[in-house]
């Protein structure tokens, strides 16, 4: 510390010195130490700093007081209170002074010193002026119809400040007094004022205008027929900012606005569009084209604004385009003729705003069609439905069409508006411009060729060129490489590093055209080896240069290995020598997460590249890699190693695979089950491949995997892998590991007795781990079959055997028998009905999984033995339904069929069941066997519903749920049409059958959201109705001297607003936020479950649509700011202390999200109550850990309100 105070007074006296440049130094010396984070300033060493400077800042010379000034920033932070009144104490009499330029020099510290004081400050500062809002509000109106044009544009910024936090009758006053005064008539300057002022009003104010909407519209539309330009821009900037503001009240005015934008997007009185002449004109017209855009440039003069009017009108309908989803399609009839018309436009700027608002309509249509079914190989299929799509893909000849002329636009901007929608376009319908590439590709070789084209024109260029790649079949380029080609390696070879690695990422697609993988090189019919040489060239350039940066070497390295990959064998000679540039680059820090990424590209080439010259040096590297701790390095290296092992075994020694084999062992671990399951198949690779090389594989790496087998945290990919490694162990014949051994090592822990010492640590996952190792065994040695299931048996039969081992071998017989190795074996039959009436439950369920498994293996021995017992057995129902459960998931449909009749008569009689638990067993059952035969079955389930009672309709209904399943499935098109039928039950009678349907409308909107989309309308009624506490389902239940109450309806809002949370996420367009928003306002004050659900809703509901909750904003913070100040009573259990810490906690995360958004502070509640969280200590606690720590405090949420 006091080496910093001698620092500092040191400087303080060269501050004093008689010399300017002394002075000067000192000054920027001392700004350097203050704004240094860990400097830390004595009581005293502040108050001669902030002296010192107050008094620089009358120096003589004007650059240390400028300096002086820029001090006062840092140092506010660094300083005690008093230290920072007394700046602003001596600043304030400085502002008084009669020296003109000491008054300049103190204003400039004062707004520093304003600026830099921390927000509460400001923010309790804006209560104080709330008195004075009616008297500013008088006294600002006056001066908007001032005479100075500056005067009238301040009095509209200060007016737009004062409406967010103004109260509500003041808004009305403010609005009614525009409205009037608009009413009369004003002269046409001090109407664009007014129209202005509305504008900024709703800008700033938001939802506040909604109400007074009815009345402002058609007067702003009178005022579009006005003959003046200014005044129609202003009037649809007013338009824009209310359709983004407001966009539910805009809603009747949607037609009217759109019908301006549309008639004033081509208002140009001064230029006659001549379209025929256009359309017969001809692209080798060059000359004549820039006669003509020359002759443009007349009309473009200084007194022409009306290109004003049109930028405004197509900003408005892009706001429209981008705040209603819901009308896409009309959009599509209406707007889109109308903006592709419009590409045409002569001035630059306006042209940008039509791609612009083109490229919106296309984002929009994008995001819409991205939530209808998964997107994967069948999402193709899913999206040639959706009608925006389809209306797309018929508009695209036209948009390629009107936009090829435009890419050899002189204009730079335009050319990037083209490239920008262009790009938009091959993402929203990829494949759709195969047939016009041969029109593209000359506007790109244009741009990537021309001489006055920019370097960021020539990186948009290549970077659509590489999206038009990727989402088009090489097919389509392959006719035209001779043009395409030459520039592109051009720009390889161009001196500015990010075009040149963008130009890498384009020859490498490329390559890929020139030779599609799959196709060998006779049978395909373009031959690349013209055009090798010229690309090798210039990649081995860049790939051999060591002073570039690091993103070019990467894509050399990237490029070049797809060369070699695809086009290895047109390479000859120089194969070898970019061969060992790669082993090079493995061994360089900086590049060798690539090089193993591309080593293993190569490795697994079909067109089987020879790699003996660097295979074992390659090998000892990958090795070591295997000890590095960056996990993606790891990933990449065993992925490497996997594709080295498969293709190129035969060049490999044993000798050199034991590096890697040594640094195995403390990979397979349960910490990273990724890490692990790649390893594994990396020796399942090895043991197919080279088992010689798994010698003494026994001590090192086994262990490590019996101990993965016996996680609990094992299962899917990692348990699949493991599977295939004891397999291919087992048939690969090694010396020392034998079927047996295999066998000992993964059922020896559950044979321990349950005294010893470790023996409680066996997890339930881990017996049907080991099972499914156990029948992977078997499969892999029939011979010794018979003898392990005979010995499995014993051990099941055997009453002094330890329970964990019995219900182990009864695991491991079921999985045996799902492959059918067991027959109709009578003898498990009866093992498997004797473990039913066991008196351990553990035993129970593993005979009840093993019975479904054994079905799975042969259903014609187990089924009927099955649906007999299920029958006969009533008290053993539970745990035969349970097997017939897994036969029912696991059984192909067409295996399944024959036995439909018999399960499905079984299961209806059993729908009534008085045990909830295994009347949801029979639901889960009827909903997967519907999935077998859905066109016979599904009406069977819709006839039960007006069949049975209360219970049997809430089976029924939960055995839908079960039909709809994440992935597209032939039951979708069956389902869509009787869903409304199924969701009518949300009216039933019976709270229960609500609460399923509730339960199961949830599943659908989670899963498959294109089945409920069309029906909600008419659902969310009901569902809203559910969320409503109902007195007459509370009661109270006497317990002792106690009364409690008992609320029967909890469970029903719980899965109400479960569904409305699930909706957001998969349905929000279908949803009028402002209606959903009264009914979370309501869960607000609901049961401690329920209000948990709403906070993380409120959340939500602000990142998706902030615009509505500011608008209910004030409505909100009262339930909010009651749930973070209750205090539990004094005495009461912990529970309701944990439960009280955990609510405040979870509101407190919605108030974290509602102060991230700007507009939200300008709310006089919702400042009110952030001032309250920073003053108790206890809240801004809580407000600091739900924000992440120290960092999030409340500056982050609130500096965006300085501006």
């Amino acid at each position: 510390m006091s080496n910093v105070s001698y620092h500092i007074s040191n400087l303080l006296e060269k501050m004093t010195s008689t010399d300017k440049d002394f002075r000067f130094m000192a000054t920027n010396d001392l700004m350097l130490e203050l704004q240094k984070d860990s400097i830390k300033l004595d009581e005293d060493s502040e108050r001669k700093v902030v002296s010192m400077l107050l008094r620089l800042l009358e120096d003589k010379n004007g650059e240390v007081q400028n300096l002086a000034v820029k001090c006062l920033a840092p140092l506010v932070s660094k300083v005690k209170e008093p230290q920072v009144e007394t700046m602003v104490d001596t600043l304030c009499s400085n502002m008084m002074s009669d020296k003109e330029q000491l008054r300049d020099i103190s204003s400039m510290g004062l707004k520093t010193v304003i600026a830099e004081l921390p927000l509460p400050s400001s923010v309790s500062a804006a209560g104080p002026l709330v008195s004075f809002h009616s008297s500013l509000l008088s006294s600002l109106l006056p001066q908007l119809t001032s005479p100075r044009m500056a005067v009238r544009k301040r009095s509209i910024l200060a007016l737009g400040h004062l409406v967010p936090c103004c109260s509500p009758a003041l808004f009305s006053q403010l609005t009614e007094h525009l409205m009037t005064e608009l009413a009369k008539g004003p002269p046409t300057s001090v109407t664009r004022t007014y129209i202005q002022c509305l504008a900024t009003i709703s800008r700033q104010g938001g939802h506040r205008v909604g109400e007074h909407l009815e009345k402002l519209i058609p007067m702003v539309v009178k005022f579009t027929h006005v003959e003046d330009d200014e005044l129609r821009e202003y009037c649809f900037q007013a338009f824009e900012a209310f359709i983004r503001r407001c966009p539910k009240e805009m809603s009747p005015h949607v037609a009217t606005v759109t019908q301006l934008c549309l008639k004033f997007m081509t208002f140009d009185p001064n230029y006659n569009y001549d379209d025929e002449e256009e359309e017969e004109e001809e692209d080798s017209m060059d000359i004549e084209v820039g006669l003509e855009e020359e002759s443009d440039d007349e009309y473009s003069d200084d007194d022409d604004m009306s290109w004003k009017v049109r930028r405004s009108s197509i900003k408005c309908l892009e706001a429209l385009i981008h705040t209603r989803r819901d009308l896409l399609l009309s959009f599509y009839s209406s707007i889109c003729p109308a903006l592709l018309a419009r590409f045409k436009e002569r001035e630059e700027n306006v042209r940008a705003d039509v791609f612009a608002a083109f490229s919106t309509l296309l984002r929009q249509t994008r995001v819409g069609s991205s939530h209808h079914g998964p997107v994967g190989p069948d999402s193709g299929a899913s999206r040639e439905d959706e009608p925006a799509v389809a209306t797309l893909k018929k508009q695209v000849p036209v948009i390629v069409k009107t936009l090829h002329r435009q890419l050899k636009d002189k204009s730079i901007k335009s050319r990037q508006g083209c490239f920008c929608l262009l790009t938009e376009l091959a993402h929203t319908v990829p494949g759709a411009l195969e047939q016009h590439v041969p029109a593209l590709i000359p506007g790109i070789v244009f741009s990537l060729t021309d001489k006055s084209t920019s370097s960021t024109m020539r990186i948009d260029a290549l970077s659509f060129f590489h999206v038009l790649l990727l989402s088009h079949p090489p097919q389509a380029f392959q006719p035209h490489m001779q043009v395409l080609l030459p520039p592109v390696v051009a720009c390889v070879e161009d001196s500015f590093y990010k075009i040149t690695s963008e130009a890498l990422l384009v020859s490498q697609q490329l390559v890929r055209v020139m030779r599609p993988q799959g196709q060998s090189a006779t049978a395909a019919a373009f031959d690349p080896k013209p055009f090798v040489r010229e690309v090798f060239a210039a990649t081995l350039k860049r790939l051999k240069a060591t002073d570039i940066d690091q993103e070019v070497k990467e894509r050399a390295i990237s490029c070049m290995g797809h060369m070699v990959c695809h086009l290895g064998d047109l390479l000859g000679t120089e194969l070898q020598g970019v061969l060992s540039i790669f082993l090079d680059r493995l061994k360089n820090e900086i590049t060798r997460l690539t090089a193993v990424r591309t080593i293993a590209l190569i490795a697994a080439s079909p067109i089987k590249i020879e790699l003996s010259s660097i295979l074992s040096d390659t090998l000892s590297v990958l090795g070591s890699f295997l000890r590095k701790n960056q996990r993606a390095l790891k990933l990449s290296t065993l992925a490497c190693l996997t594709a080295l092992v498969t293709h190129h075994a035969a060049g490999i020694k044993p000798a050199v695979l034991e590096p890697v084999l040594s640094e195995l062992p403390s990979l397979v671990d349960e910490s990273d089950m990724h890490v692990s399951q790649v390893s594994i198949t990396l020796l399942t690779c090895m043991a197919k491949a080279c088992p010689s090389s798994l010698a003494k594989i026994s001590s090192s790496v086994l262990p490590g995997v019996f101990r993965l087998v016996h996680s609990p945290l094992l299962q899917g990919g990692a348990l699949a892998a493991i599977v295939d490694f004891l397999q291919a162990l087992v048939q690969s014949k090694t010396n020392n590991l034998s079927y047996s051994q295999l066998l000992k090592s993964l059922t020896e822990p559950f044979h321990r007795s349950p005294s010893s010492a470790d023996s409680s640590i066996i997890h339930r996952q881990s017996y049907h781990s080991v099972a499914r190792c156990v029948a992977a065994l078997c499969s892999a040695c029939p011979k010794e079959t018979p003898g392990t299931v005979a010995s499995l048996i014993q051990e099941v039969k055997n009453p002094g055997s330890p329970e964990s081992a019995r219900v182990l071998a009864l695991l491991c017989l079921g999985e045996v028998g799902r492959s059918g190795s067991l027959g109709g074996s009578k003898e498990v039959q009866g093992v498997i009905l004797e473990a039913f009436s066991s008196t351990s439950e553990e035993v129970k369920t593993a005979a009840s999984c093993a019975l479904g498994s054994m079905a799975v293996g042969s259903l014609s021995d187990y089924l009927p033995f099955l649906l007999k017992e299920i029958v006969s057995q009533p008290r053993r129902q539970y745990l035969l339904l349970h097997s017939l459960k897994e036969v029912i998931s696991a059984c192909p449909a067409s295996s399944l069929s024959p036995h439909v009749e018999s399960i499905w008569t079984l299961l209806i009689q059993n729908c009534e069941c008085q045990e909830e638990g295994t009347r949801n067993l029979v639901a889960e059952c009827l909903g997967k066997l519907t999935l077998v035969n859905p066109a016979q079955l599904l009406p069977r389930l819709k006839q039960q519903l007006r069949a049975g009672s209360p219970v049997a309709r809430s089976t029924v209904v939960t055995a839908i749920k079960f039909t709809i399943v994440d992935h597209p499935a032939p039951v979708d098109s069956l389902l869509k049409g009787c869903m409304g039928d199924f969701l009518k039950t949300l009216q039933d009678g019976d709270i229960n059958v609500r609460r399923v349907a509730l339960v199961m409308f949830n599943s659908a909107a989670h899963n498959k959201p294109s089945l409920i989309r069309g029906l909600l309308p008419k659902v969310l009624p009901h569902l809203y109705k559910e969320t409503q506490i109902r007195k007459d389902l509370i009661r109270e239940v006497e317990m002792g001297p106690f009364k409690h109450t008992v609320d029967d309806g909890l469970d029903v809002r719980k899965a109400a607003f479960e569904c409305m949370y699930t909706l957001l996420d998969s349905c929000l367009e279908g949803l009028d936020v402002l209606q959903f928003l009264d009914h979370v306002e309501e869960g607000l004050k609901d049961h401690y479950d329920i209000r948990m659900l709403t906070f993380l809703m409120l959340a939500r509901l602000v990142s998706l649509c902030p615009a509505a909750v500011v608008q209910r904003l004030d409505r909100l913070v009262e339930p909010l700011k009651a749930t973070c100040t209750t205090k539990v009573k004094a005495g009461s259990v912990k529970q309701e202390f944990e439960k009280q810490e955990e609510l405040r906690r979870s509101a407190m995360r919605a108030v974290a999200a509602l102060l991230a958004v700007p507009e939200v502070e300008r709310s006089p509640s919702m400042a009110d109550f952030a001032n309250q969280i920073r003053t108790n200590a206890d809240m801004a606690s809580i407000f600091q850990s739900v924000q992440g720590g120290e960092g999030g405090g409340f500056g982050s949420a609130e500096s965006m309100d300085l501006s």
